[in-house]
C-alpha cells in the first residue's frame, strides 16, 4: 500500500514561519472513540516541517509513551532536506510506502521519489508491530501554528499562510 500527497508547504520562512508546524500523517483508526491508545494504535507521519525550515520529518510513533519501543515522544524518525526547490516554495510528493510482500513489512518515506528513511518491522518487538499496524488508519492533513515541537509563534509570525494540496492519493499496491 502507499499513500502520497502532492504538497506546497506555507510558503513562508524565517523568523515570519515561527510557530509553523504543516503535516499529512496517518492515525491509527482504534484511535476514533478512545482517545487514550496513542501511540500503541501507530501514527506514521508521512511529512511534517517547522518553522519554515527546508527539512521534511518522517516518524513512526507506537508502543508506549514516554519511552517505549518507538522512543516516543520522538519516535522511530529521519530527515532530509526537499531535493531540487525548497519545501516552502514549490510542490513536492510526499509519500509512505507499506510493503507487505515479504516475509517482514517495511514502511518507506520519500520525498518526489527519493527514498530517505526506513522502519522495518522487526525494528520493534512482533506485539506492538501489530498494535501499530494491524488496522485501519485515518488520514490528516493541517498547519498547526504553535505547539512543543515548533514553540510558540512570536511578533514576527506571518499568520494565514496556507499549506497547498494539489492531490492525496492511496494505492493498494505499490
Amino acid at each position: 500500500m502507499a499513500v502520497e500527497a502532492r504538497i506546497q508547504m506555507p510558503n513562508v520562512t524565517g523568523t515570519a514561519a515561527q510557530g509553523y508546524w504543516p503535516a499529512f500523517w496517518m492515525l491509527g483508526a482504534p484511535f476514533r472513540g478512545n482517545y487514550t491508545n496513542w501511540p500503541s494504535v501507530g501514527e506514521m507521519d508521512i511529512m511534517e516541517n517547522v518553522n519554515g525550515v527546508n527539512t521534511v520529518w518522517a516518524t513512526l510513533h507506537c508502543g508506549t509513551s514516554p519511552g517505549g519501543p518507538c522512543n516516543v515522544p520522538t519516535g522511530l524518525g529521519g530527515s532530509t532536506t526537499c531535493p531540487g526547490a525548497p519545501c516552502q516554495s514549490a510542490f513536492h510528493v510526499y509519500r509512505i510506502e507499506w510493503d507487505r510482500r515479504g516475509a517482514s513489512e517495511q514502511l518507506r518515506w520519500s520525498v518526489d521519489g527519493v527514498v530517505y528513511h526506513i522502519v522495518n518491522q522487526g525494528d520493534v518487538d512482533a506485539t506492538t508491530w501489530a498494535n501499530a499496524t494491524g488496522h485501519g488508519f485515518f488520514i490528516i492533513l493541517n498547519v498547526a501554528i504553535g505547539g512543543s515541537w515548533p514553540g510558540r509563534p512570536s511578533g514576527l509570525t506571518k499568520s494565514g499562510i496556507p499549506m497547498l494540496v494539489d492531490y492525496v492519493s492511496v494505492y493498494k499496491s505499490i
